[in-house]
Order: structure tokens, then sequence, then C-alpha cells
């Protein structure tokens, strides 16, 4: 035996089909795909994930319900604990430059998580009830909630 004697084994490689190669090969014409339908064009038979063949498709046929704020995406959460880092008057400029708030918020929310020991004057940020307490009872006080 010899490398250039070897051959795979009778009747392990198939030649591929060649197809739409006239009407004599038996491939001719349609090539196999039969008439017409998604398994008929180029792409064959992919299409789109959720698609019910041209009937209206179940996530447009179910009802929607509830309501998704679109502020949300906008507004920071900031840890009641955390603001024990900053002194005096905290605004929202303040909250970004401690890096608080992401670059992206355009308001902060701050949420009572924690305990706050310090007495702070909260301007222009929302606060949730339990939080407003909070900063109420360490002595502080919040101001100017933006609309």
């Amino acid at each position: 035996m010899r490398m250039n004697t070897l051959k795979p084994a009778d009747g392990a490689r198939e030649d591929r089909k060649r197809v739409g190669r006239g009407i004599g090969s038996g491939l001719g014409k349609t090539a196999g795909r039969g008439h017409k339908g998604s398994f008929a064009r180029a792409g064959k038979g992919k299409i789109k994930a959720g698609f019910e063949g041209g009937q209206m498709p179940m996530h447009m046929r179910l009802p929607k319900i509830g309501f998704r704020s679109k502020l949300k995406n906008d507004t920071a959460e900031v840890m009641l604990y955390n603001l024990d880092r900053l002194d005096g008057e905290v605004d929202f400029a303040a909250l970004r430059a401690a890096k608080l708030v992401p670059s992206t918020a355009k308001r902060a929310k701050i949420v009572k998580k924690g305990e706050i020991s310090k007495a702070l004057v909260l301007k222009g940020v929302l606060a949730t009830a339990g939080a407003r307490a909070a900063i109420e009872a360490a002595g502080g006080k919040v101001e100017g909630e933006p609309a």
C-alpha cells in the first residue's frame, strides 16, 4: 500500500447532484424543488421567526395589556445609603459628579435602602415616600422635586 494508491471504499463517497442541467438528467426544469412555494425559491424555506404563512401572527393577535413607562429608562435609582458619601446640598449634578448616576440618566430618584446618618438637603431630585421620611428623620429635607 502506498500513499498514491489510497482511495475511499466503494460507495463511501457519492458525487454531488448537478441540478438544472436539462430534461434528460431527471433534475432539469424545477431542479427537484417542485412548483412554487417557499421551498422552490432562493433561500430555500428560510422563513422569519414568528411568520405564520401570511396569517396574522400570534404576537399581533393577542391583546396588549399594562403600561410601560418610557421615563423608566431615563431615571436612575440611587440607594439611600449611597448619599452618606455626599455633604450639604445634593442635586442631580452632585449625584453625577459622585458617579452615583450614569451619564445616560436624565433624572434621579432616591430609593429607601439602608440608613442615612447625615442631614442632607435634596434639590431637584425625586425621592420615594420612605426615602423622604428617612432623610427628614436624619434632619435633612427634600425640596423642589422636578415635575
